[in-house]
């Protein structure tokens, strides 16, 4: 069986493509702000993975991996500046990861459902 190259993932997407993808489960949603900030307000269904967390040596070993069965990751934060981070570090990985420009002010703006305070639509990982 040929094995053939996937195509190029853009380096950003706007926030109701994410939503879109993400809610069609075609990709996942990424939140790496810290937990205070996720429970302020956050997009249904992003797994929390802080971008502290990411990086650390070993902290993942206990969970799955974000996007480690080839799913397209879609990081968020924010403002789009940590997740841009986390991008650039989990596609250095090997993990497909694109940026959700904006982070979650953009996809506020853009008027996209959210969640406040405790909710277990998402993990936290």
């Amino acid at each position: 069986m040929a094995l053939f190259p996937q195509p190029p993932v853009p380096a950003q997407i706007d926030p109701a493509e994410a939503h879109r993808l993400a809610a069609a489960g075609e990709a996942l949603l990424l939140d790496v702000r810290e937990p205070a900030e996720y429970a302020e307000v956050h997009a249904p269904g992003a797994v929390l993975v802080p971008l502290g967390g990411l990086d650390a040596p070993g902290a993942l070993d206990a969970h799955r991996e974000p996007g480690a069965d080839g799913q397209l990751v879609l990081a968020l934060c924010r403002s789009g500046n940590r997740s841009q981070v986390a991008t650039d570090l989990l596609n250095a990985r090997g993990v497909r990861t694109v940026n959700v420009v904006g982070g979650m002010r953009a996809w506020l703006q853009a008027g996209l459902p959210s969640h406040q305070g405790a909710c277990s639509c998402g993990t936290a990982i």
